[in-house]
């Protein structure tokens, strides 16, 4: 049976504005397709068609680029398990960055922000003057400067992908050339807004004019899990002891520092946040897990997340 002949239910348009938010975390965005797989499987569509935003940072944003170009979740996870440890795995900044890139180009190859088929935004920072850019694809989306817009800042979206999952130090700075031939380096979006919810509510207040009481945002995080205990030698040498885990550290208190602000600037607005914590030591794992077995972990443990909150998700979406 062809799995796409059970995603094609339509909806109506019933006047709400749904967002769909995706952390980061590297490659334990696994739990977050696991959770994803459900929701598509609840609604009977390609996530595309439910969702008028589609955020995301790092390895969100791959996800989330993929789903505005039309992806289902079972193809999503298949290029993850054929991409993902082939990049963890490499033991080098130059050749994790090599892999990525290659991961980039192999998925996106010539896409550009012209063709996604939902609002999108992939969270990326900027290494130089420390704030945010984060490509769009719609005019709509524009906060300003509206008479300048280009989709994605004329940059294709492999470029722009890679730019958001580019961990500094364990993965070198990209940069990237806009339509106007600026030069910018960019790094993983996650220095910045590891959980990008509030900018995609943003977006959909400010300059899509949606009311807070016609939102319905679900914010996918990637789990939380203990650390590893051992750490390869390689790695021992080449970073600092605790690099890691203090990268690990600083996305996570990014993560819930946003969480902690959305519910005091945007209490108002309907929120279902999935991410839970597992603290089984046999769940220890990093973001540079390139275990097959554990990352398949990873998926149905978010395949559970989803289990209960299932009746809310419900509300939100059907």
């Amino acid at each position: 049976m062809d799995p796409q002949s059970s995603l094609n239910k339509e909806y109506e348009s019933d006047g709400l504005c749904r967002i769909l938010a995706l952390d980061g975390g590297g490659a334990k965005g696994f739990y977050t397709l696991g959770v994803l797989k459900e929701i598509e499987a609840m609604l009977g569509c390609p996530l595309y068609k439910r969702f008028d935003l589609v955020f995301g940072t790092s390895t969100g944003a791959i996800i989330a680029a993929l789903i505005s170009l039309g992806y289902d979740v079972d193809k999503i996870h298949d290029l993850y398990k054929e991409h993902v440890p082939t990049v963890m795995s490499r033991r080098t900044q130059a050749g994790r960055t090599a892999a990525l890139a290659a991961l980039a180009k192999s998925v996106f190859a010539d896409k550009t922000f012209t063709d996604v088929k939902t609002g999108i935004g992939v969270v990326t920072a900027k290494w130089m003057t420390e704030r945010p850019m984060i490509f769009k694809g719609n005019i709509q989306q524009a906060h300003g400067m509206q008479g300048t817009f280009v989709p994605g800042f004329g940059v294709s979206i492999a470029d722009a992908v890679q730019a958001s999952c580019s961990a500094f130090p364990f993965f070198e700075r990209k940069v990237v050339t806009t339509a106007g031939g600026d030069k910018i380096e960019l790094i993983d979006g996650g220095y910045c807004a590891n959980n990008p919810t509030l900018y995609a509510i943003a977006d959909a207040v400010a300059a899509l004019k949606k009311d807070y009481k016609n939102l319905r945002v679900i914010n996918v995080g990637v789990g939380v899990y203990p650390e590893p205990k051992k750490l390869l030698m390689w790695l021992v040498k080449k970073f600092p002891f605790n690099s890691i885990e203090l990268l690990q550290k600083t996305l996570e208190i990014n993560t819930q520092s946003m969480d902690q602000l959305r519910t005091v600037l945007f209490k108002d607005v309907p929120t279902i946040r999935i991410s839970d914590t597992f603290e089984r030591p046999e769940m220890a794992t990093d973001l540079l897990e390139h275990d097959l077995g554990k990352l398949n972990i990873l998926r149905q443990q978010g395949r559970e997340s989803f289990a209960s909150r299932e009746v809310n998700l419900k509300k939100f979406l059907i």
